[in-house]
Protein backbone atom coordinates (compact mmCIF):
# COMPACT_ATOMS: atom_id res chain seq x y z
CA UNK A 1 0.00 0.00 0.00
CA UNK A 2 1.49 3.41 -0.97
CA UNK A 3 2.26 5.77 1.90
CA UNK A 4 0.19 8.95 1.97
CA UNK A 5 2.60 11.86 1.33
CA UNK A 6 0.80 13.86 3.99
CA UNK A 7 1.64 11.17 6.55
CA UNK A 8 5.23 11.13 5.29
CA UNK A 9 5.41 14.88 5.80
CA UNK A 10 4.14 14.50 9.37
CA UNK A 11 6.82 11.89 10.10
CA UNK A 12 9.54 14.10 8.63
CA UNK A 13 8.42 17.09 10.68
CA UNK A 14 8.33 15.03 13.86
CA UNK A 15 11.84 13.78 13.22
CA UNK A 16 12.99 17.33 12.54
CA UNK A 17 11.40 18.59 15.78
CA UNK A 18 13.06 15.81 17.80
CA UNK A 19 16.48 16.94 16.56
CA UNK A 20 16.06 20.35 18.20
CA UNK A 21 18.98 22.53 17.19
CA UNK A 22 20.64 19.73 15.27
CA UNK A 23 22.99 16.81 15.90
CA UNK A 24 26.11 18.96 16.34
CA UNK A 25 24.50 20.88 19.20
CA UNK A 26 23.15 17.68 20.71
CA UNK A 27 26.70 16.30 20.70
CA UNK A 28 27.94 19.46 22.45
CA UNK A 29 25.24 19.05 25.09
CA UNK A 30 26.31 15.44 25.69
CA UNK A 31 29.98 16.49 25.86
CA UNK A 32 29.11 18.73 28.82
CA UNK A 33 27.64 15.75 30.66
CA UNK A 34 24.10 16.96 30.02
CA UNK A 35 21.08 15.27 28.47
CA UNK A 36 18.92 16.88 25.83
CA UNK A 37 15.51 18.31 26.70
CA UNK A 38 13.66 15.27 25.38
CA UNK A 39 16.05 12.77 26.94
CA UNK A 40 15.37 14.38 30.33
CA UNK A 41 11.62 14.13 29.88
CA UNK A 42 11.85 10.46 28.86
CA UNK A 43 14.07 9.71 31.87
CA UNK A 44 11.75 11.55 34.27
CA UNK A 45 8.42 10.10 33.19
CA UNK A 46 7.07 6.57 33.11
CA UNK A 47 8.21 4.84 29.88
CA UNK A 48 5.99 5.69 26.91
CA UNK A 49 3.73 8.04 28.88
CA UNK A 50 4.88 11.39 27.45
CA UNK A 51 2.48 13.22 25.17
CA UNK A 52 4.06 16.29 23.62
CA UNK A 53 2.18 19.49 22.86
CA UNK A 54 3.11 22.26 20.41
CA UNK A 55 5.80 20.24 18.65
CA UNK A 56 5.41 22.32 15.49
CA UNK A 57 5.38 25.80 17.04
CA UNK A 58 7.98 28.24 15.69
CA UNK A 59 8.95 31.74 16.78
CA UNK A 60 7.46 34.82 15.14
CA UNK A 61 10.35 37.24 15.61
CA UNK A 62 12.03 39.22 12.85
CA UNK A 63 15.26 41.19 12.86
CA UNK A 64 18.86 40.29 13.69
CA UNK A 65 18.49 37.49 11.12
CA UNK A 66 16.39 35.31 13.45
CA UNK A 67 13.58 35.05 10.89
CA UNK A 68 15.94 32.78 8.93
CA UNK A 69 16.54 30.52 11.96
CA UNK A 70 13.43 28.60 12.87
CA UNK A 71 13.24 25.30 14.73
CA UNK A 72 10.10 23.23 15.21
CA UNK A 73 9.00 23.44 18.83
CA UNK A 74 11.32 26.41 19.42
CA UNK A 75 13.42 26.22 22.60
CA UNK A 76 11.20 24.25 24.95
CA UNK A 77 9.56 20.80 24.98
CA UNK A 78 6.17 20.68 26.73
CA UNK A 79 3.48 18.12 27.45
CA UNK A 80 2.16 15.68 29.99
CA UNK A 81 2.88 12.17 31.19
CA UNK A 82 2.86 10.08 34.33
CA UNK A 83 5.19 9.41 37.26
CA UNK A 84 4.36 6.16 39.03
CA UNK A 85 1.07 6.22 37.12
CA UNK A 86 0.09 9.72 38.32
CA UNK A 87 -0.47 12.63 35.92
CA UNK A 88 2.15 15.39 35.74
CA UNK A 89 2.80 18.27 33.35
CA UNK A 90 6.34 19.07 32.29
CA UNK A 91 8.32 21.63 30.36
CA UNK A 92 11.94 21.04 29.42
CA UNK A 93 14.05 23.87 28.04
CA UNK A 94 16.12 22.95 24.99
CA UNK A 95 19.60 24.45 25.15
CA UNK A 96 20.33 23.30 21.58
CA UNK A 97 17.85 25.88 20.24
CA UNK A 98 18.96 29.48 20.80
CA UNK A 99 20.61 28.38 24.06
CA UNK A 100 17.22 27.54 25.53
CA UNK A 101 16.40 31.24 25.60
CA UNK A 102 12.85 32.29 26.37
CA UNK A 103 10.90 33.66 23.42
CA UNK A 104 7.27 34.71 23.09
CA UNK A 105 6.21 31.25 21.90
CA UNK A 106 8.42 29.51 24.49
CA UNK A 107 6.47 31.35 27.20
CA UNK A 108 3.14 30.57 25.54
CA UNK A 109 3.96 26.86 25.51
CA UNK A 110 4.91 26.89 29.21
CA UNK A 111 1.81 28.90 30.15
CA UNK A 112 -0.41 26.46 28.23
CA UNK A 113 0.70 23.45 30.29
CA UNK A 114 0.57 25.44 33.54
CA UNK A 115 -3.04 26.37 32.76
CA UNK A 116 -3.85 22.74 32.00
CA UNK A 117 -2.20 21.66 35.25
CA UNK A 118 -4.32 24.10 37.25
CA UNK A 119 -7.54 23.00 35.53
CA UNK A 120 -6.77 19.32 36.04
CA UNK A 121 -5.12 19.49 39.47
CA UNK A 122 -1.74 17.96 38.70
CA UNK A 123 1.90 18.93 39.45
CA UNK A 124 4.05 21.03 37.13
CA UNK A 125 7.72 20.12 36.71
CA UNK A 126 10.09 22.56 35.04
CA UNK A 127 13.43 21.31 33.69
CA UNK A 128 15.44 24.51 33.33
CA UNK A 129 18.43 24.89 31.01
CA UNK A 130 18.37 28.34 29.47
CA UNK A 131 20.52 31.32 28.65
CA UNK A 132 17.70 33.64 29.74
CA UNK A 133 15.53 36.05 27.77
CA UNK A 134 15.91 35.98 24.00
CA UNK A 135 17.58 39.33 23.37
CA UNK A 136 16.34 39.50 19.77
CA UNK A 137 12.73 39.57 21.00
CA UNK A 138 13.24 42.36 23.52
CA UNK A 139 10.33 43.29 25.76
CA UNK A 140 8.16 40.49 24.30
CA UNK A 141 10.50 38.01 25.98
CA UNK A 142 10.28 39.90 29.27
CA UNK A 143 6.49 39.83 29.04
CA UNK A 144 6.70 36.07 28.58
CA UNK A 145 8.58 35.71 31.87
CA UNK A 146 5.97 37.81 33.66
CA UNK A 147 3.13 35.64 32.36
CA UNK A 148 4.92 32.61 33.81
CA UNK A 149 5.64 34.38 37.13
CA UNK A 150 1.96 35.19 37.54
CA UNK A 151 0.99 31.56 37.02
CA UNK A 152 3.62 30.44 39.54
CA UNK A 153 1.96 32.61 42.15
CA UNK A 154 -1.62 31.66 41.30
CA UNK A 155 -0.71 27.96 41.29
CA UNK A 156 1.14 28.15 44.62
CA UNK A 157 -0.60 26.09 47.26
CA UNK A 158 -3.00 24.67 44.64
CA UNK A 159 -0.72 22.27 42.73
CA UNK A 160 2.85 21.21 43.52
CA UNK A 161 5.49 23.01 41.46
CA UNK A 162 8.99 21.55 41.14
CA UNK A 163 11.98 23.14 39.40
CA UNK A 164 15.10 21.26 38.30
CA UNK A 165 18.03 23.48 37.32
CA UNK A 166 20.03 21.43 34.83
CA UNK A 167 22.16 24.15 33.25
CA UNK A 168 22.32 27.94 33.42
CA UNK A 169 19.46 29.91 35.00
CA UNK A 170 20.28 33.60 35.23
CA UNK A 171 18.78 37.06 35.53
CA UNK A 172 15.00 37.30 35.69
CA UNK A 173 14.73 33.59 34.84
CA UNK A 174 15.61 32.66 38.42
CA UNK A 175 12.40 34.10 39.84
CA UNK A 176 10.12 31.44 38.41
CA UNK A 177 11.99 28.56 40.14
CA UNK A 178 12.24 30.70 43.30
CA UNK A 179 8.45 30.83 43.52
CA UNK A 180 8.00 27.08 43.08
CA UNK A 181 7.88 24.61 45.97
CA UNK A 182 11.18 22.79 45.46
CA UNK A 183 14.38 23.55 43.56
CA UNK A 184 16.81 20.79 42.61
CA UNK A 185 20.25 21.50 41.14
CA UNK A 186 22.97 19.29 39.69
CA UNK A 187 26.55 19.54 40.90
CA UNK A 188 29.03 21.05 38.42
CA UNK A 189 26.54 21.50 35.55
CA UNK A 190 23.89 23.90 36.89
CA UNK A 191 24.12 27.54 37.98
CA UNK A 192 21.69 30.16 39.28
CA UNK A 193 22.39 33.85 39.79
CA UNK A 194 20.88 37.28 39.21
CA UNK A 195 24.11 38.71 37.78
CA UNK A 196 27.02 36.64 36.49
CA UNK A 197 30.70 36.69 37.46
CA UNK A 198 31.62 39.17 34.71
CA UNK A 199 29.06 41.77 35.79
CA UNK A 200 30.01 41.34 39.44
CA UNK A 201 33.68 41.87 38.60
CA UNK A 202 32.88 45.01 36.60
CA UNK A 203 30.67 46.53 39.29
CA UNK A 204 32.22 45.42 42.60
CA UNK A 205 35.70 44.23 41.54
CA UNK A 206 34.96 40.86 43.16
CA UNK A 207 36.29 37.81 41.32
CA UNK A 208 34.22 34.66 41.61
CA UNK A 209 33.73 31.50 39.56
CA UNK A 210 30.36 30.32 38.23
CA UNK A 211 30.40 27.43 40.70
CA UNK A 212 31.30 29.60 43.70
CA UNK A 213 28.69 32.18 42.79
CA UNK A 214 25.72 30.05 41.89
CA UNK A 215 26.59 26.35 41.82
CA UNK A 216 24.50 23.57 43.33
CA UNK A 217 26.40 23.31 46.63
CA UNK A 218 26.57 27.10 47.00
CA UNK A 219 22.79 27.33 46.85
CA UNK A 220 22.24 24.11 48.80
CA UNK A 221 24.54 25.08 51.71
CA UNK A 222 24.93 28.88 51.77
CA UNK A 223 21.89 30.65 50.32
CA UNK A 224 19.27 27.96 50.89
CA UNK A 225 17.90 28.57 47.38
CA UNK A 226 18.29 24.90 46.39
CA UNK A 227 16.48 22.20 48.36
CA UNK A 228 18.46 19.35 46.80
CA UNK A 229 21.96 19.10 45.27
CA UNK A 230 22.00 16.07 42.97
CA UNK A 231 25.14 14.24 41.91
CA UNK A 232 24.11 14.30 38.24
CA UNK A 233 21.04 14.63 36.04
CA UNK A 234 19.93 11.00 36.47
CA UNK A 235 20.07 11.44 40.26
CA UNK A 236 18.16 14.71 40.01
CA UNK A 237 15.33 13.21 37.97
CA UNK A 238 15.13 10.20 40.32
CA UNK A 239 14.85 12.61 43.28
CA UNK A 240 11.87 14.32 41.63
CA UNK A 241 10.11 10.97 41.27
CA UNK A 242 10.87 10.15 44.91
CA UNK A 243 9.72 13.58 46.12
CA UNK A 244 6.40 13.32 44.30
CA UNK A 245 5.69 9.96 45.96
CA UNK A 246 5.04 11.81 49.24
CA UNK A 247 2.92 14.63 47.78
CA UNK A 248 -0.73 14.75 46.64
CA UNK A 249 -1.69 15.82 43.13
CA UNK A 250 -3.29 19.04 44.42
CA UNK A 251 -4.54 20.84 47.50
CA UNK A 252 -7.87 18.98 47.52
CA UNK A 253 -6.34 15.50 47.69
CA UNK A 254 -4.69 13.53 50.46
CA UNK A 255 -1.08 12.37 50.01
CA UNK A 256 -0.57 8.90 48.54
CA UNK A 257 -0.89 6.00 50.98
CA UNK A 258 1.82 3.35 50.54
CA UNK A 259 1.31 0.10 52.50
CA UNK A 260 4.35 -1.06 54.44
CA UNK A 261 5.56 -4.37 55.81
CA UNK A 262 7.16 -2.49 58.72
CA UNK A 263 4.96 -3.42 61.74
CA UNK A 264 2.96 -0.50 63.10
CA UNK A 265 3.50 -1.74 66.66
CA UNK A 266 7.26 -2.11 66.23
CA UNK A 267 9.22 -1.07 69.32
CA UNK A 268 12.83 0.06 69.11
CA UNK A 269 14.80 -0.60 72.30
CA UNK A 270 17.76 1.44 71.00
CA UNK A 271 15.75 4.62 71.57
CA UNK A 272 15.81 4.01 75.33
CA UNK A 273 19.49 4.94 75.56
CA UNK A 274 19.79 7.40 72.67
CA UNK A 275 19.50 10.48 74.92
CA UNK A 276 22.87 10.98 76.71
CA UNK A 277 22.98 11.23 80.50
CA UNK A 278 24.64 14.63 80.23
CA UNK A 279 22.17 17.38 79.21
CA UNK A 280 24.95 19.13 77.26
CA UNK A 281 25.97 16.09 75.22
CA UNK A 282 24.71 15.85 71.63
CA UNK A 283 23.07 12.96 69.79
CA UNK A 284 21.87 12.50 66.21
CA UNK A 285 18.16 13.30 65.81
CA UNK A 286 18.22 11.74 62.32
CA UNK A 287 18.86 8.41 64.02
CA UNK A 288 15.71 8.92 66.11
CA UNK A 289 13.71 9.69 62.94
CA UNK A 290 15.04 6.70 61.02
CA UNK A 291 14.22 4.34 63.89
CA UNK A 292 10.63 5.56 64.05
CA UNK A 293 9.49 5.91 60.40
CA UNK A 294 8.49 3.16 57.96
CA UNK A 295 11.48 1.10 56.84
CA UNK A 296 13.89 3.80 58.05
CA UNK A 297 13.22 5.81 54.86
CA UNK A 298 13.56 9.60 55.26
CA UNK A 299 13.81 12.03 52.34
CA UNK A 300 15.58 15.04 53.81
CA UNK A 301 14.89 18.48 52.34
CA UNK A 302 17.52 21.24 52.58
CA UNK A 303 20.02 18.71 53.94
CA UNK A 304 23.02 21.04 53.64
CA UNK A 305 21.51 24.35 54.82
CA UNK A 306 20.60 25.43 58.35
CA UNK A 307 21.54 21.99 59.62
CA UNK A 308 20.49 22.80 63.19
CA UNK A 309 16.95 22.01 62.03
CA UNK A 310 15.91 18.93 60.05
CA UNK A 311 12.96 18.85 57.63
CA UNK A 312 11.84 16.17 55.24
CA UNK A 313 9.31 13.52 54.25
CA UNK A 314 8.70 10.02 55.57
CA UNK A 315 5.85 7.59 56.16
CA UNK A 316 4.28 6.30 59.32
CA UNK A 317 2.02 3.29 58.92
CA UNK A 318 1.91 4.05 55.19
CA UNK A 319 0.78 7.66 55.67
CA UNK A 320 2.95 10.43 54.26
CA UNK A 321 4.17 12.90 56.92
CA UNK A 322 6.32 15.98 57.02
CA UNK A 323 8.93 15.86 59.75
CA UNK A 324 10.47 18.88 61.49
CA UNK A 325 13.13 18.28 64.14
CA UNK A 326 15.99 19.92 65.94
CA UNK A 327 19.48 18.54 65.33
CA UNK A 328 21.44 18.61 68.62
CA UNK A 329 24.65 17.83 66.70
CA UNK A 330 24.61 21.32 65.09
CA UNK A 331 24.57 24.43 67.31
CA UNK A 332 22.87 22.28 69.96
CA UNK A 333 19.69 22.45 67.86
CA UNK A 334 19.18 26.14 68.58
CA UNK A 335 16.77 28.14 66.40
CA UNK A 336 18.42 30.90 64.36
CA UNK A 337 17.40 32.98 61.35
CA UNK A 338 18.05 30.37 58.69
CA UNK A 339 16.59 27.48 60.69
CA UNK A 340 13.41 29.49 61.26
CA UNK A 341 13.06 30.29 57.55
CA UNK A 342 13.77 26.69 56.55
CA UNK A 343 11.25 25.28 59.01
CA UNK A 344 8.55 27.84 58.20
CA UNK A 345 8.68 27.25 54.45
CA UNK A 346 8.45 23.49 54.92
CA UNK A 347 5.60 23.67 57.43
CA UNK A 348 3.59 25.91 55.10
CA UNK A 349 4.13 23.54 52.16
CA UNK A 350 2.90 20.56 54.20
CA UNK A 351 -0.12 22.51 55.41
CA UNK A 352 -0.99 23.63 51.87
CA UNK A 353 -0.98 20.03 50.64
CA UNK A 354 -2.64 18.21 53.54
CA UNK A 355 0.50 16.48 54.78
CA UNK A 356 0.42 15.87 58.57
CA UNK A 357 3.30 17.31 60.60
CA UNK A 358 5.36 15.34 63.10
CA UNK A 359 7.70 17.51 65.18
CA UNK A 360 10.61 16.23 67.28
CA UNK A 361 11.67 18.86 69.80
CA UNK A 362 15.04 19.32 71.48
CA UNK A 363 15.48 23.08 71.44
CA UNK A 364 17.50 25.15 73.93
CA UNK A 365 16.04 28.41 72.59
CA UNK A 366 16.82 31.04 69.98
CA UNK A 367 20.42 31.83 69.09
CA UNK A 368 21.65 34.95 70.94
CA UNK A 369 23.98 37.47 69.34
CA UNK A 370 24.27 40.94 67.83
CA UNK A 371 24.43 39.53 64.30
CA UNK A 372 21.22 37.58 64.79
CA UNK A 373 19.38 40.55 66.27
CA UNK A 374 20.55 43.00 63.61
CA UNK A 375 19.64 40.60 60.81
CA UNK A 376 16.12 40.09 62.11
CA UNK A 377 15.87 37.01 64.32
CA UNK A 378 12.65 38.52 65.70
CA UNK A 379 10.93 38.65 62.31
CA UNK A 380 12.45 35.42 61.07
CA UNK A 381 11.70 33.48 64.23
CA UNK A 382 8.13 34.75 63.94
CA UNK A 383 7.88 33.10 60.50
CA UNK A 384 8.19 29.64 62.03
CA UNK A 385 5.74 30.55 64.79
CA UNK A 386 3.32 31.90 62.19
CA UNK A 387 3.59 28.78 60.04
CA UNK A 388 2.77 26.43 62.92
CA UNK A 389 -0.07 28.65 64.16
CA UNK A 390 -1.58 28.85 60.69
CA UNK A 391 -1.32 25.13 59.91
CA UNK A 392 -4.56 23.16 60.18
CA UNK A 393 -3.22 19.72 59.23
CA UNK A 394 -2.80 17.09 61.98
CA UNK A 395 0.14 18.09 64.20
CA UNK A 396 1.81 15.62 66.55
CA UNK A 397 4.75 16.66 68.70
CA UNK A 398 7.38 14.61 70.56
CA UNK A 399 9.60 16.44 73.07
CA UNK A 400 12.71 14.28 73.43
CA UNK A 401 14.79 16.54 75.67
CA UNK A 402 14.98 20.35 75.93
CA UNK A 403 12.06 22.64 75.22
CA UNK A 404 13.09 26.00 76.63
CA UNK A 405 11.59 29.46 76.48
CA UNK A 406 9.75 30.88 73.48
CA UNK A 407 11.21 28.10 71.33
CA UNK A 408 9.01 25.64 73.28
CA UNK A 409 5.95 27.63 72.21
CA UNK A 410 7.07 27.85 68.60
CA UNK A 411 7.75 24.16 68.04
CA UNK A 412 4.16 23.01 67.51
CA UNK A 413 3.19 23.29 71.16
CA UNK A 414 -0.31 22.60 72.43
CA UNK A 415 -0.86 26.32 72.84
CA UNK A 416 -0.65 27.00 69.08
CA UNK A 417 -3.09 24.26 68.06
CA UNK A 418 -0.78 21.28 68.28
CA UNK A 419 -3.17 18.31 68.36
CA UNK A 420 -1.19 15.76 70.34
CA UNK A 421 1.91 16.47 72.43
CA UNK A 422 3.98 13.63 73.78
CA UNK A 423 7.14 13.82 75.87
CA UNK A 424 9.82 11.32 76.68
CA UNK A 425 10.76 11.00 80.38
CA UNK A 426 14.00 12.82 79.45
CA UNK A 427 12.07 15.97 78.45
CA UNK A 428 12.96 19.27 80.11
CA UNK A 429 10.26 21.94 79.71
CA UNK A 430 11.06 25.29 81.28
CA UNK A 431 11.50 29.01 80.66
CA UNK A 432 15.25 28.48 80.38
CA UNK A 433 18.02 26.04 81.25
CA UNK A 434 18.91 25.42 84.92
CA UNK A 435 22.18 27.40 84.87
CA UNK A 436 20.63 30.51 83.33
CA UNK A 437 17.58 30.37 85.59
CA UNK A 438 19.62 29.99 88.77
CA UNK A 439 21.99 32.82 87.83
CA UNK A 440 18.99 35.16 87.42
CA UNK A 441 16.64 34.07 90.19
CA UNK A 442 19.24 33.35 92.89
CA UNK A 443 22.05 35.76 92.00
CA UNK A 444 21.91 37.57 95.38
CA UNK A 445 21.71 34.31 97.31
CA UNK A 446 24.72 32.93 95.42
CA UNK A 447 26.73 36.12 95.90
CA UNK A 448 26.08 36.05 99.67
CA UNK A 449 27.03 32.39 100.12
CA UNK A 450 30.31 31.36 101.74
CA UNK A 451 31.06 29.16 98.73
CA UNK A 452 29.23 30.73 95.75
CA UNK A 453 30.17 27.96 93.32
CA UNK A 454 28.98 25.21 95.65
CA UNK A 455 25.75 27.10 96.28
CA UNK A 456 25.23 27.62 92.53
CA UNK A 457 25.81 23.89 91.90
CA UNK A 458 23.31 22.97 94.64
CA UNK A 459 20.66 25.31 93.28
CA UNK A 460 21.19 24.11 89.68
CA UNK A 461 20.72 20.52 90.80
CA UNK A 462 17.62 21.47 92.77
CA UNK A 463 16.20 23.36 89.76
CA UNK A 464 16.99 20.46 87.45
CA UNK A 465 15.18 17.97 89.70
CA UNK A 466 12.17 20.24 90.01
CA UNK A 467 11.79 21.59 86.46
CA UNK A 468 13.91 19.46 84.10
CA UNK A 469 11.14 16.93 83.58
CA UNK A 470 7.86 16.74 81.69
CA UNK A 471 5.50 16.29 84.63
CA UNK A 472 4.67 19.91 85.49
CA UNK A 473 3.56 20.47 81.90
CA UNK A 474 1.72 17.14 81.93
CA UNK A 475 -0.07 18.11 85.16
CA UNK A 476 -1.55 21.11 83.32
CA UNK A 477 -2.48 19.08 80.23
CA UNK A 478 0.12 20.82 78.08
CA UNK A 479 1.60 17.37 77.45
CA UNK A 480 -0.98 14.71 76.59
CA UNK A 481 1.16 11.80 77.74
CA UNK A 482 4.67 10.93 78.82
CA UNK A 483 5.69 7.93 76.75
CA UNK A 484 8.60 5.53 76.72
CA UNK A 485 11.02 6.24 73.87
CA UNK A 486 10.75 2.75 72.37
CA UNK A 487 6.97 3.12 71.88
CA UNK A 488 7.28 6.31 69.85
CA UNK A 489 6.47 4.70 66.49
CA UNK A 490 3.20 2.98 67.50
CA UNK A 491 2.04 6.01 69.48
CA UNK A 492 2.65 8.33 66.53
CA UNK A 493 0.80 6.04 64.13
CA UNK A 494 -2.14 5.74 66.54
CA UNK A 495 -2.31 9.52 66.88
CA UNK A 496 -2.18 10.08 63.13
CA UNK A 497 -4.97 7.53 62.56
CA UNK A 498 -7.07 9.23 65.22
CA UNK A 499 -6.51 12.61 63.52
CA UNK A 500 -7.21 11.32 60.02
CA UNK A 501 -10.54 13.16 59.74
CA UNK A 502 -9.47 16.30 61.61
CA UNK A 503 -11.37 19.46 60.71
CA UNK A 504 -9.98 22.88 61.52
CA UNK A 505 -10.04 26.22 59.74
CA UNK A 506 -8.69 29.74 59.97
CA UNK A 507 -10.94 32.83 60.05
CA UNK A 508 -12.18 34.00 56.63
CA UNK A 509 -9.79 36.56 55.15
CA UNK A 510 -8.02 37.41 51.93
CA UNK A 511 -4.68 36.41 53.47
CA UNK A 512 -2.66 37.14 56.56
CA UNK A 513 0.37 39.44 56.66
CA UNK A 514 3.18 37.00 57.47
CA UNK A 515 6.32 38.76 58.79
CA UNK A 516 8.37 38.38 55.61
Amino acid sequence: MPVDPRIERLHRMREQARLGGGQARIDRQHAKGKMTARERVEKLLDPGSFRELDMFVTHRAVGFGVEKQKYLGDSVVTGWGTINGRLVYVFSQDFTVFGGSLSEVHAEKVCKIMDLAMKNGAPVIGLNDSGGARIQEGVVSLAGYAYIFLRNVLASGVIPQISAILGPCAGGAVYSPAMTDFILMTKDTSHMFITGPEVIKAVTREEVTFEELGGAMTHASKSGVAHFAAENEEHCLALIRQLLSYIPQNNLEDPPFVPTADPEDRMDEELITIIPDSPTKAYDMKEVIRRVVDDGQFLEVHEHWAQNIIVGFARLGGFSVGIVAQQPLVLAGVLDINASRKGARFVRFCDAFNIPLVTFVDVPGFLPGVDQEHNGIILNGAKLLWAYCEATVPKVTIITRKAYGGAYDVMSSKHIRGDISYAWPTAEIAVMGPEGAVNIVFRKQIAAAEDPEAERARLVQEYREQFANPYIAAARGYIDDVIEPQETRPRLIEALRMLQNKRDANPPKKHGNIPL
